[in-house]
């Protein structure tokens, strides 16, 4: 019996636009770590021109941070400059702060935790599917297709939004899976991968070099936290897929 086949998505950036969250939610975890930062309330623009390098949610906690400094490497350099060396500039600021990543990750999921505790509905309105998106993963069955969700978010956070928009995938699994390619080359041993969607480039770059992922059909879409260069020169393997193209049957996608 062949195993079934299996698109796997990921979630930030492609199913759901959360930076109304990721600001709301960093912003709370940076003032635990540290009560006197200066923060405002909405997300400043230097964090949303952000976005696209942060991989991890640790680093938006981080980027809160160095935000709230005003003579700070993000004020001092640009966001340009910063970004140019970014994992430096980060790695340094963590030895600055005497923090490390998995201080910062677990005090941005007790954000979330609390939240969603003591106020789950307005925890879960941070979030906006992109439009059509919900409405086109349930309609993937009648293609003959599952789908699965492969996120840096932790798992119970990503089940409960999935829940709030009416979402049911295959499988879900989180940052605590392990890696995209990891999960990904696991995955084989059960489905038939038929494709991997995702809005970050390197993470696409580094599954089509992982031993038994390589012929694995990848698509970059173009409604996510893009880089301003991540469009130019895709490599071979690597399909830009728009809002139009999703929305169309498989078969017909790039």
């Amino acid at each position: 019996m062949l195993p079934p086949n299996l698109l796997v998505f990921d979630f930030d950036g492609v199913i759901v636009n959360g930076m109304n969250e990721y600001w709301w939610s960093a912003r709370r975890a940076c003032l635990r770590l540290h009560p006197g930062a200066d923060l405002p309330e909405s997300a400043p623009e230097q964090f949303r021109q952000l976005r696209p390098w942060i991989h991890h949610g640790w680093e938006m906690v981080l980027i809160a941070a160095l935000l709230s400094e005003q003579a700070g490497p993000l004020e001092q350099l640009g966001v340009a400059t910063f970004v140019a060396d970014y994992g430096a500039h980060c790695a340094a600021a963590l030895e600055r702060f005497g923090w490390n990543p998995r201080l910062l990750q677990q005090a941005l999921e007790a954000v979330r935790a609390d939240a969603v505790r003591t106020d789950r509905d307005a925890w879960l309105a941070l979030h906006e599917p992109y439009p059509g998106v919900p409405e086109r993963l349930n309609a993937l069955a009648q293609e003959n297709l599952s789908w699965a969700v492969l996120t840096t978010k932790a798992r119970h956070f990503t089940a409960e939004l999935l829940a709030s928009m009416g979402l049911n995938p295959a499988r879900l699994d989180g940052h605590e899976s392990g890696s995209k390619p990891e999960v990904l080359r696991r995955l084989t041993a059960d489905w038939r991968l038929v494709g991997f969607v995702e809005d970050r480039r390197p993470t696409l770059e580094t599954v089509q070099v992982t031993p038994g992922l390589e012929t694995l059909p990848c698509w970059l879409v173009s409604w996510g936290y893009l880089k301003p260069t991540d469009l130019q020169g895709l490599p071979e393997g690597i399909r830009l897929l728009s809002q139009e193209q999703f929305a169309a049957p498989l078969a017909t996608w790039p």
